[in-house]
């Protein structure tokens, strides 16, 4: 959901509990069940997800390059026995280059993603796990390259199931632009992304997941598709999960990036 101007990212989630003295078998297992919590972006759990997104081909010449860093802190709040609420925040740290004729090198920070889901504590009767709430957009790239000068606000709003190894679902928002510099483009842009993704007992997660954005102003659409291979470790005290993947364009932006990309991240869990 990217044009040469501004960035609207999405992403995963949050940790569990360890017990202390646990064999080795029950941390294993205890890892699976974290690796699935992590496919859930409305779990009850504590993050910090860093998501490194590279692409490339922007541009008429198709020889500019973007870096993206997301960090995405995520923070549950139990409001009782039955809701949480849960935050969601996606700062892009970005280096670009040559995205346009003459546009050289861009390094800094994009506009900040704020989401916050109101999710009840138990599924449906059907299975079901669902969030909504609010989603804005802020205005807070460091160049004007990086973002686009725009304050948004919108609707957001996720669903998915877990069947024994499995989670599948898809989280969308729409996002309006309510103020901002009257030179950019207004934002109309609607994002949706379906996600799956398969879960081992030794705590390794496959995923895939699409992230269509389209752009209502534009008339344009931005489809990149995602897969990645994860693991929950512990890297001394510190509950960590490591992913890496590639990402290929299907739909682009006239000059947005184009063909093949990669993903990396690493997400740190916090237990409570």
């Amino acid at each position: 959901m990217t044009d040469s101007r501004r960035c609207f990212p999405l992403i995963p989630l949050l940790g569990m509990s360890v017990v202390v003295g646990a064999t080795a078998a029950e941390e294993s297992g205890g890892h699976a069940d974290l690796a699935k919590k992590l496919s859930n972006p409305v779990a009850a759990l504590i993050s910090v997800p860093f998501q490194l997104n590279y692409d490339t081909h922007f541009g008429p010449a198709e020889d500019g390059y973007r870096y993206t860093l997301n960090v995405q802190p995520v923070v549950p709040v139990s409001l009782n026995a039955e809701w949480n609420l849960i935050s969601r925040t996606i700062l892009p740290l970005v280096h670009q280059d040559d995205i346009f004729p003459g546009a050289g090198h861009q390094t800094g920070i994009g506009d900040i993603l704020q989401s916050v889901f109101l999710s009840p504590v138990k599924p449906t009767a059907g299975g079901w796990i669902w969030g909504a709430g609010p989603v804005l957009l802020l205005p807070t790239a460091s160049d004007d390259l990086l973002g686009g000068g725009q304050f948004g606000v919108g609707p957001t709003v996720v669903a998915l199931r877990q069947s024994g190894p499995w989670t599948y679902g898809v989280l969308a928002n729409h996002i309006w632009s309510m103020a901002g510099d009257d030179d950019r483009a207004d934002v109309d842009a609607t994002y949706v992304q379906p996600f799956i993704s398969f879960t081992t007992p030794s705590a390794w997660t496959f995923s895939a997941n699409a992230e269509m954005t389209h752009d209502w102003e534009a008339e344009d659409t931005n489809l990149p598709i995602t897969a990645t291979v994860a693991k929950v470790a512990k890297v001394g005290d510190q509950l960590m999960q490591f992913q890496a993947g590639p990402r290929y364009y299907l739909a682009s932006t006239e000059n947005g990036p184009d063909d093949w990309g990669f993903r990396l991240a690493v997400v740190l869990l916090f237990p409570r």
